[in-house]
């Protein structure tokens, strides 16, 4: 018989996938003695991003926005603490920033990682279905293990991009989240080309732009947007990241809530000003030496893409001017983000689910997805829940609200319910 985690023992609730949004449920739950929880995860130790751990590349939200402060200010898994275990917590003080290095937000979810004994890695999660005579998900592995649970937490991440127009067209095309194991063969080709709207864009390019003139490649970054968007970071605009925000949102019709996305996403994916500012200050000082061999592009789309002979053919599209032209590339870096996709495993459970009329989950405000609403998604309700879906700094509350559930009501940590100075309902 497959090995199970404990003679038929169940589970309060399995979550599936760790990133910092299902390790900050595992840190949050970790006290929680009416809790018995089960994390799994595929890889064999916790990593987030670290294709983009470029030299001094910090997060874009505070320290507070760690994986347990905003819930529990008190907690052991603190960013502080880790700094104080890891005895560097004076030079984070005296360096006076409240941004971590990107690096080392890593290392710190590692350190946590590291003490919940809950959490199971290298275990590779094939089906779940749903056993109706003793209500409870049984979640079988690629090992043959089963494991069952009463509720099941989604945390499995959004999956790298890549447009459609690039996709099978063959050569060693990269997506950001690669960009460090490839950046060596990049710099020895004769041209790159970046293309991409957000932070992720305009940290490759400005790091590749550095060294242009040593390695003596030329440099493109193409983007969609109509100007390079800084991150509105402003203290009226961050108050939209808020218990009240997120019921206003998630009120509207799809519909709106949908061309709201749209318009709000330099909210979430922009560029940090500061960057953008040095990228203007790097072009400057080389333009004084002659002209710098890159080009940056506004306006314009990604149509259509070849590969022939070690060269890429972009065809792109102004979109302002509806003309058409070419880009010729050896180097290509598709900066194009991450989209969310249903994991395949949830199979046997799509008739448990709810589901819009474009097919995504129809998550409730309290973020469960099924008429029981026994299945609860992190990072999966953008369309429902608006911008703040991926944002750290609202993961602990979207955590306190899930752990609510999982108590039957009971706030184990105070959800909070109002915190904005205005108003966003008539």
């Amino acid at each position: 018989m497959p090995p199970e985690s404990g003679p038929r023992q169940i589970h309060d609730f399995i979550a599936v996938g760790l990133g910092p949004f299902n390790l900050g449920l595992a840190c949050l739950t970790e006290p929680v003695e009416e809790l018995n929880g089960l994390f799994l995860e595929s890889k064999p130790d916790f990593d987030w991003h670290s294709g983009m751990f470029l030299e001094g590349s910090t997060l874009q939200t505070p320290f507070l926005s760690d994986l347990v402060t905003l819930a529990d200010p008190t907690s052991p898994y603190s960013f502080l603490n880790y700094l104080k275990e890891s005895g560097r917590l004076y030079s984070f003080y005296i360096r006076e920033s409240f941004y971590p290095l990107r690096e080392e937000f890593n290392d710190y979810c590692r350190w946590a990682a590291a003490k919940i004994p809950s959490i199971r890695f290298g275990e590779t999660v094939t089906e779940v279905v749903y056993e109706e005579q003793d209500e409870v998900y049984a979640v079988r592995t690629a090992d043959g293990a089963v494991h069952r649970g009463r509720r099941l937490v989604l945390g499995t991440g959004t999956p790298a991009y890549i447009p459609e127009a690039c996709q099978g067209i063959g050569g060693d095309l990269i997506h950001n989240s690669r960009y460090l194991e490839a950046k060596k063969s990049l710099q020895a080709k004769e041209s790159v080309t970046v293309v991409g709207s957000g932070q992720s864009a305009a940290e490759i390019y400005y790091d590749l732009l550095q060294d242009m003139d040593t390695h003596g490649y030329a440099l493109n970054w193409v983007t969609r947007s109509p100007r390079f968007f800084p991150l509105e970071y402003t203290k009226l605009t961050l108050e939209m990241t808020s218990p009240e925000y997120v019921d206003y949102f998630h009120a509207l019709p799809s519909g709106t809530r949908d061309r709201l996305n749209v318009s709000q996403k330099n909210l979430y994916k922009g560029i940090n000003s500061e960057l953008i500012d040095a990228i203007f200050d790097l072009l400057y000082a080389k333009n004084r030496r002659g002209p710098v061999p890159t080009r940056l592009l506004t306006n314009t789309s990604l149509e259509t893409a070849g590969y022939d002979h070690g060269t890429y053919t972009l065809g792109l599209r102004q979109e302002e001017q509806q003309k058409d032209f070419s880009l010729a590339t050896q180097g290509l870096v598709m900066a194009t983000g991450y989209k969310y996709r249903v994991p395949e495993f949830l199979a046997p459970l799509h008739d448990r689910i709810r589901w819009d009329e474009q097919g995504r989950f129809d998550v409730h405000r309290n973020y469960s997805i099924d008429a029981d609403r026994t299945i609860y998604v992190q990072n999966a309700e953008l369309h429902t829940h608006g911008f703040v879906a991926p944002d750290l700094g609202m993961a602990a509350y979207r955590n306190s609200c899930i752990i609510r559930e999982l108590l039957g009501g009971q706030e184990y940590y105070p959800v909070e319910k109002a915190i904005a100075f205005q108003e966003f309902t008539a």
